[in-house]
C-alpha cells in the first residue's frame, strides 16, 4: 500500500535525467545555448506560465537575457509531443522586465501550487525543481562567511564567493503524520495563520539528531498533547516552498481518552477528532482542507477511503 500511495503523490512523479555530470561542462550556459534543442522555462519568482492544453510553456534561449541566472534542470528521458527523449531543460529565473516581454498578462504567470497535480510526470520534475532553486537562489546572492557576492556556477546548483567558499542548496525535512484513534478518527489541526475552518494533519521540522520517528511523536504531542505509538511511513514529497521534503507517516494514538487533545495555543489554535462522516458532511462548507496538490490532501483521502470531490 505505501508503494501505491507514493507513485500517485501530487509533485512527486518525475520523468527526468537530472544529468549531474553534464553540469561540469565547460561553458555549460553558452552550450546549452548554442543547441537549439534546449528548452527554457522562464520563472518570475515561482510563477510560471502554461499552454492552452496545460502543458509547461517554454521560450527559446533568445528569449532570455544572457545575464538571466540560469539553472541546468537535466534532460528528457521519454519522448513527448513539444520534446524528444534527450532535450535539455533549463530553468531561467527571470527579472520583471524580462517576464513582461516574455509575457505581459499578469494573470497568466501562475502558482505551482494551484496547478501541480495537472501536469504530466515529466513537467512535475522541472518545476518543483525549478521553484526549488529559484528560492534557493533568491536568498544565496551573498557568501554567509564574507558578505561577498557569490558567482553561480556549475549549471546553477553552486554559488562560490571570490575567496572560493562554496554554497550548495539545502532541503529541510519535514513529517506529517496522520494520526487515528481506536475508533479511526482523523485528528486534525487549525493553524494560527489560517481561516478558522481551514484544519490539517500536524507537522513539524525534524530537528538536529532527531529520527523521523522521533519527530513524529515529538511533533504530535507539542502540538496537539496527543502520544502516539507505531509511526507507519508512507512517502515523500518535495514542497519547494520554499524548501521542503514532506515525509509521509501514519500512526496510532496510545490507548487512552482522546478527548484530552489540546491545542498548543501559539502555532495551533484549535485540534479535533474527525470521522469520515463528519468530513463527508462538512467538507467544503465549514470545514477547509488542504489543497489536492498537498500530500496533507493525500494521507487525508487514503484514510478516508477515496478522493474528495473539493478544489
Amino acid at each position: 500500500m505505501t508503494v501505491e500511495f507514493a507513485a500517485r503523490l501530487p509533485l512527486s512523479r518525475n520523468e527526468l535525467d537530472r544529468d549531474a555530470e553534464f553540469r561540469t561542462t565547460p561553458d555549460l550556459d553558452r552550450v546549452l545555448r548554442d543547441d537549439p534543442a534546449t528548452r527554457y522555462l522562464p520563472l518570475r519568482g515561482a510563477e510560471m506560465l502554461r499552454n492552452a492544453d496545460g502543458t509547461l510553456r517554454f521560450v527559446s534561449a533568445a528569449d532570455v537575457p544572457e545575464d538571466t541566472v540560469l539553472l541546468y534542470l537535466g534532460r528528457a528521458i521519454a519522448d513527448a509531443a513539444d520534446a524528444p527523449a534527450g532535450t535539455r531543460f533549463v530553468a531561467a529565473f527571470v527579472d520583471p522586465d524580462t517576464a513582461r516581454a516574455i509575457e505581459p498578462d499578469e494573470d497568466a504567470w501562475e502558482s505551482l501550487r494551484m496547478f501541480g497535480t495537472e501536469l504530466s510526470a515529466r513537467d512535475q520534475g522541472l518545476a518543483v525543481e525549478a521553484v526549488a532553486m529559484a528560492n534557493w537562489h533568491a536568498v544565496h546572492g551573498f557568501s554567509p562567511r564574507t558578505g561577498s557576492p557569490a558567482a553561480v556556477t556549475t549549471g546553477g546548483w553552486v554559488r562560490r564567493d571570490p575567496e572560493g567558499h562554496e554554497l550548495f542548496p539545502r532541503t529541510d525535512a519535514a513529517i506529517i503524520v496522520g494520526v487515528t484513534d481506536a475508533d479511526d478518527r482523523i485528528l486534525l489541526g487549525s493553524n494560527a495563520a489560517w481561516d478558522q475552518d481551514r484544519y490539517s494533519l500536524l507537522a513539524g521540522f525534524v530537528e538536529p539528531g532527531e529520527s523521523l520517528e522521533d519527530a513524529v511523536r515529538r511533533e504530535v504531542w507539542e502540538e496537539s498533547g496527543v502520544r502516539v505509538e507505531e509511526p507507519e511511513y508512507l512517502g515523500s514529497q518535495p514542497w519547494p516552498f520554499p524548501a521542503s521534503l514532506m515525509l509521509g507517516f501514519r500512526a496510532r494514538a496510545v490507548d487512552g481518552d482522546p478527548s484530552t487533545a489540546r491545542p498548543d495555543g501559539v502555532e495551533i489554535l484549535d485540534v479535533r477528532w474527525f470521522s469520515r462522516d463528519e468530513i463527508r458532511e462538512r467538507a467544503g462548507d465549514t470545514l477547509l482542507l488542504p489543497g489536492r496538490t498537498s500530500i496533507a490532501r493525500a494521507i487525508i483521502e487514503e484514510w478516508y477511503g477515496g478522493p474528495l470531490d473539493l478544489p
